[in-house]
C-alpha cells in the first residue's frame, strides 16, 4: 500500500505497524541517518510522515511479518473529526461486502481513496477481520465520547431476554434496540442464536455510529436468515418502527439527558405508566420499549441504580409492578459497563401474553443481587463474567416457576411489600449479603480459577529461566538528573478547582492517592481545560506516599492527576518508559527516597534511582519488568477468585453440603 498524504505517525504507532517495541524505533532512529526527520511534534513526543516511514520499513525489510492494517489506521485517524473517520469507516465495510457499491459523494477525496483501499485490503486479508480492527482503533481512540455495552454484558442480556420472551422456539423473532449506538446488543441478539428467521431493527440518532451498527450488523448476520433495519433518528421523538411489535427489546440508553422531548410529548400514548417526570428520561425508554412489544415480549433495558428508588418515578414504578410488567432488577457488579464505579442494573419486563399462554400471573417480582462477581481493583476489565453470567440465568430460570427457590443472592418478593411509599426495587435491600454460591456458579469459577492458574504456570516458568545476579556493579541516576538531562520531564498532580461541573466530551478521569488505595479506578471527572496535569497514553505516572507507592506506565485513556501523583514524559530516544517504571517501581527505592520514616510520610521524586544502561539494553530489562508487571496482575487475579472459592466452599462444606 502506498501513502500519498502527510499522515503524522508518532514512534509508539511506527512501532505497532513494524511490530516491534518503542524501544526498537528509537534506535532505528538514532543509528540510522536515513530514518525520516520528524515532520511534527516535538523532541519527546515527535511526529513522522506515515509515507516516507512506510518506504524506510520497506527499505529495511522491516515489514515482512506485518499486513497493512496497522499502515491503514493511522490514514483514517488523519481524515480529522470522529464522524469521518468513523463514516468513512463504515463506507469501506459496505465496499467490502459489495465492491461494486459506489463510495457516497458526502465523503471527502482523501476519504473516498481510503475507503477504496480498505476494501482493496478487506477482500485480501479478509473482510470482517479488517473491519473489526478498524472499528475497535476507532472506538478505543473516542472512548470518552462513546457509551458501549462490553460484548460479555450485550450477550446476557440477549439470553436473558430470549429466555423470559413467551412464545414457541421456532417462531420467527424480531428484536428492536431503540438506542443501538455501535451495535453490540444488535449483534449479541444474531450471535446468541435466536433461532432461523430473525430480524433486528435499530434507531440511532448519531448518523456515525447508526452506519456502523448497519455495518457490522452485515457482517455477524452474514450467511444466516437475519434481515436487519438501522433508521437514524431519535427513537423517542421519530420512532420509525411504530407500527412493528417485536418479540424482544434490548436497549442501553443514554442516561441522565434533560432534553429528551418531556415537553413535545406530553400526551404521547406510549405513556400507559404515567408521563416520565422531566428528571426521569430512563422510564421514558422503560415504557417505550414495552410499547413496541408484542404480547409475551420481552424487554432488558440497562439503567443506572437511581432509577430503582428516586422519588419522582415511584408512582411509575408502582404501575409497572402492579400490572406485572416489570419481573426482576438485577444489581450488576461495578466495573459492568460505563460509568465503571457505579452498580447498574438490568430491568427485566414483558407485556401480558394472550389469553392462550398459560403464564401465571405475576404475585412478585425477583430481585437478583450479583454485586459479589465484581474484580476488585479493575473494574474497567470487567467482573468475573463467566460466574456472573451462570448465577444470574440460573436465577432469572426460576421467574416463571413459583415453586422454585432462586438460588441465593436472589429473593422474590411479594408485591405487597414493594407497593409502599417509596416503590423501591434495589435488590440489595432485600437481598442477603452473604448469598452462597450455587453448584454452576461455583463450577464456572473453578474453570476461571484453572484457566489463571495455568497461564500463571506459563509465565512463572518462563520468568524461572531468568539468568539473574545478586551483584550490585551497576551505576544509578536520579530522576532529577534524568529531568536534567532532558531525558524525561515531570509534572506534579494538582487538585482541580472544579471537580463538580465535570460533564460532556471535555470530561476527563480524575485519578488520586485515595484511588489507589481502593482499587486503582479513577473515581471522578473534570473538564479537561482544569485539569493542570493530564498523563498521555505511554507516560509513566509515579504515587509519590509511601503508603501508595507504585509506579507504572499509563496505558489508558487521558487521565488527570490528582495531588501527590507525577506525571514522567520520556525521550524514547534516550529512555524506555517501561524500563524507567519497571526501576521506579522497586519498592526499596521508594523507601530510600521517602522524606520521612512513616507509612504517610512523600517520596521524593526526584531522588529515585534509574540504572545507567544503554537503550538497547534497557528493552530487554523492560521486557522482564513486563511480565513481572502481567505476572503480578494474574497473581493478584487468582489470590481473589482463589480467595472467594475457599471461603464458598467452606461455607458449603460447613453447612453439610458434601455430596456423597
Amino acid at each position: 500500500m502506498s501513502t500519498t498524504d502527510a499522515v503524522p505517525v508518532s514512534l509508539a504507532e511506527i512501532a505497532r505497524i513494524a511490530g516491534v517495541g518503542r524501544a526498537a524505533v528509537s534506535n532505528w532512529r538514532r543509528r540510522h541517518d536515513s530514518f525520516p526527520a520528524r515532520i511534527a511534534g516535538t523532541d519527546v513526543s515527535p511526529q513522522f510522515s506515515l509515507a516516507e516511514v512506510e518506504q524506510w520499513l520497506r527499505e529495511n525489510g522491516k515489514l515482512d511479518s506485518i499486513g497493512g492494517r496497522e499502515l491503514l489506521w493511522p490514514r483514517f485517524e488523519a481524515l480529522g473529526s470522529r464522524d469521518d473517520s468513523g463514516l468513512a469507516i463504515a463506507e469501506a465495510a459496505s465496499r467490502m461486502h459489495s465492491p461494486r457499491v459506489p463510495v457516497s459523494s458526502d465523503l471527502t477525496p482523501a476519504a473516498r481513496e481510503l475507503v477504496d483501499e480498505a476494501a482493496k485490503l478487506g477482500q485480501r486479508d479478509g473482510a470482517r477481520e479488517t473491519f473489526e480492527f478498524l472499528l475497535q482503533r476507532w472506538l478505543e481512540t473516542h472512548v470518552r465520547q462513546l457509551s458501549t455495552t462490553p460484548p460479555p454484558l450485550a450477550a446476557l442480556m440477549a439470553r436473558i431476554a430470549l429466555d423470559v420472551r413467551i412464545g414457541d422456539s421456532d417462531d420467527a423473532i424480531t428484536v428492536f434496540d431503540p438506542a443501538c449506538g455501535t451495535g453490540h446488543l444488535a449483534a449479541a441478539a444474531v450471535q446468541e442464536g435466536m433461532g432461523s428467521r430473525l430480524s433486528v431493527l435499530g434507531c440511532e440518532r448519531d448518523a456515525t455510529l447508526a452506519a456502523l451498527t448497519a455495518a457490522r450488523l452485515a457482517f455477524v448476520s452474514d450467511g444466516q436468515d437475519v434481515r436487519t433495519d438501522v433508521a437514524t433518528c431519535d427513537a423517542l421523538r421519530d420512532h420509525p418502527f411504530g407500527e412493528v411489535r417485536a418479540d424482544i427489546t434490548l436497549c442501553n440508553p443514554p442516561f441522565n439527558e434533560r432534553d429528551w422531548g418531556y415537553e413535545e410529548l406530553a400526551t404521547d400514548q406510549r405513556w400507559t405508566h404515567g408521563l416520565p417526570p422531566r428528571t426521569e428520561p430512563e422510564l421514558a425508554w422503560v415504557q417505550h420499549s414495552l410499547a413496541h412489544l408484542r404480547p409475551g415480549g420481552a424487554a432488558v433495558i440497562l439503567l443506572p441504580p437511581a432509577v430503582a428508588s428516586r422519588k419522582a418515578g415511584r408512582r411509575i414504578r408502582g404501575s409497572l409492578l402492579r400490572t406485572g410488567a416489570l419481573r426482576a432488577v438485577v444489581a450488576l457488579p461495578p466495573g459492568s459497563a460505563q460509568p465503571h464505579s457505579v452498580s447498574l442494573q438490568l430491568w427485566v419486563l414483558r407485556t401480558a401474553p394472550d389469553g392462550a399462554a398459560a403464564v401465571p400471573p405475576a404475585q412478585d417480582v425477583l430481585l437478583v443481587d450479583a454485586t459479589r462477581f465484581a474484580r476488585t481493583g479493575a473494574r474497567e476489565s470487567g467482573p468475573h463474567w463467566e460466574p456472573l453470567r451462570a448465577f444470574v440465568l440460573s436465577a432469572t430460570e426460576t421467574l416463571d416457576r413459583p415453586g422454585t427457590t432462586p438460588p441465593d443472592g436472589a429473593v422474590r418478593v411479594p408485591l405487597i411489600e414493594l407497593l409502599d411509599d417509596e416503590v423501591d426495587v434495589t435488590p440489595g435491600r432485600y437481598t442477603s449479603a452473604t448469598a452462597e454460591p450455587s453448584g454452576v456458579e461455583l463450577a464456572a469459577s473453578w474453570r476461571e480459577a484453572g484457566a489463571l492458574l495455568t497461564d500463571l504456570a506459563r509465565q512463572a516458568e518462563r520468568l524461572s529461566e531468568l539468568k539473574l545476579s545478586a551483584e550490585k556493579a551497576q551505576t544509578t541516576t536520579s530522576v532529577g538528573d534524568l529531568v536534567k538531562a532532558g531525558a524525561v520531564s515531570l509534572r506534579s498532580g494538582q487538585q482541580p478547582s472544579d471537580v463538580t461541573k465535570a460533564s460532556g466530551r471535555n470530561a476527563v478521569p480524575l485519578l488520586t492517592v485515595s484511588d489507589l488505595l481502593t482499587d486503582g479506578t479513577p473515581s471522578g471527572l473534570v473538564p479537561a481545560e482544569s485539569a493542570p496535569v493530564i498523563v498521555e497514553k505511554g507516560d509513566v505516572v509515579v504515587a509519590g506516599v509511601v503508603r501508595a507507592y507504585k509506579a507504572w506506565v499509563h496505558e489508558g485513556p487521558r487521565t488527570a492527576l490528582g495531588p501527590q501523583l507525577y506525571a514522567l514524559r520520556v525521550d524514547a530516544t534516550k529512555l524506555n518508559a517501561h524500563f524507567l517504571a519497571g526501576c521506579l517501581r522497586a519498592p526499596a527505592n521508594g523507601r530510600q527516597a521517602g522524606t520521612h520514616a512513616s507509612s504517610s510520610s512523600r517520596v521524593d521524586v526526584r531522588r529515585l534511582q534509574v540504572l545507567q544502561l544503554p537503550l538497547a539494553e534497557q528493552e530487554a530489562y523492560a521486557k522482564v519488568f513486563s511480565s513481572l508487571r502481567e505476572f503480578e496482575f494474574h497473581l493478584g487475579k487468582v489470590g481473589e477468585l482463589g480467595g472467594g472459592l475457599v471461603s464458598d466452599v467452606s461455607d458449603v462444606l460447613a453447612a453439610g453440603g458434601l455430596g456423597v
